[in-house]
Order: C-alpha cells, then sequence, then structure tokens
C-alpha cells in the first residue's frame, strides 16, 4: 500500500497552503518542545528521543512535498531551539533533520518502501547526521561507538513513527475532500 501522496500542490490556494504550513509547523514545535521535557536515558546515552515531532515532518513530505517538509522542519528546529534550546540543539537539530529529510525524500521517491520503512532509514539517518557533527564539533573520535545503538534505536523509533504517521495520514483522509477540494487527491 503506497502512503499519502499529493498530486498537483501548485493548484492549492496559496493563503490555504501558508495556513497548512502554519499549522503544521505549530504543531511540530508543540510535539518537540513537549519531548523536551520527557526525560529519556537509554543505556546511559543522553539525548536520544523518539522523534515524535518528526511524524509532522513525515506527513508533510507525503502530504505536501519536499520542499514544504524542509521548511516545516528547519522552522520547528529553529523555533524550539531558540526558545527552549540552545545554539547546539540547533545545530544538531538541523544536521540530523537534515540527513534525515534528504534520505526520507531520496527512498520515498524510487517508490520502493512505504512510510514505515522511510521513516526508519530517517530515524537512523538522523542519529548518524547528529553523530558526525558531535565528532566535529567535540573532536572526540571515541563517539563513534554509540553508532550501533544509535542507528539501532534511530530505526526502532523512526517504525514507530512511521506507524503512527501512517495511520494519521490514513485517519486525515475522511477531511481531504473538505481540505483540498479535489485539487488533488490521497493515494493509499
Amino acid at each position: 500500500m503506497t502512503a499519502v501522496m499529493m498530486r498537483s500542490q501548485d493548484k492549492l490556494n496559496p493563503v490555504r497552503m501558508t495556513a497548512y504550513i502554519a499549522v503544521m509547523t505549530a504543531l511540530s514545535a508543540v510535539f518537540g518542545y513537549a519531548e523536551q521535557l520527557i526525560p529519556f536515558v537509554f543505556f546511559g546515552i543522553p539525548g536520544i528521543k523518539l522523534g515524535f515531532a518528526n511524524i509532522v515532518s513525515l506527513i508533510a513530505l507525503y502530504v505536501f512535498g519536499p520542499v514544504y517538509a524542509y521548511l516545516i522542519l528547519l522552522a520547528r528546529v529553529l523555533i524550539v531551539g531558540f526558545m527552549f534550546g540552545n545554539m547546539y540543539s540547533i545545530i544538531f537539530g538541523i544536521s540530523g533533520g537534515i540527513s534525515a529529510m534528504t534520505l526520507m525524500w531520496i527512498l520515498k521517491k524510487t517508490g520502493l518502501f512505504g512510510m514505515t520503512g522511510v521513516s526508519a532509514a530517517g530515524g537512523a539517518a538522523h542519529n548518524l547526521g547528529q553523530l558526525i557533527v558531535a565528532e566535529i564539533t567535540m573532536n572526540e573520535i571515541n563517539l563513534i561507538f554509540y553508532l550501533p545503538v544509535l542507528v539501532i534505536f534511530g530505526m526502532l523509533a523512526g517504525c514507530v513513527m512511521g506507524i503512527l504517521g501512517q495511520t494519521i495520514a490514513l485517519r486525515m483522509r475522511w477531511s481531504h475532500d473538505r481540505f483540498f477540494k479535489g485539487h488533488d487527491r490521497f493515494d493509499l
């Protein structure tokens, strides 16, 4: 089964599209902030999160396309970083997010993977991108030993977020005609 796909996004009213992107960005920022409030330490590795905010980016990739998905991702990282984090959280968020979104976009374009597989690969790429930045900024080669745990956990969390994203996308289908007024359609 293919995931949510958007057809002829250019036909949407620009004001309506801006409103959708703003709502999704706000929702993503709320998820990102809420996730920071949950202390989660896995095998003594700080900073591991489930990535609930990434559900919004994943759905945006499938519904609105890569440009809007990148915009939502970057806006969320900047909003949450400036309001509740620091410059390192922004750098790590952008590096992980860009790595994940780029790989997810490429895998989605192949058509070989469903939303869950795309998200699992994105979770691994997110952690790999952040680990590369950590290696560069901290100049600590021993961080590479975290790679297996980070990749495995990223894939598991990505699978969970992919399943949730697919479920949400399927539930969104009931309101599709009302929101998009027949300008595009879901392929599920």
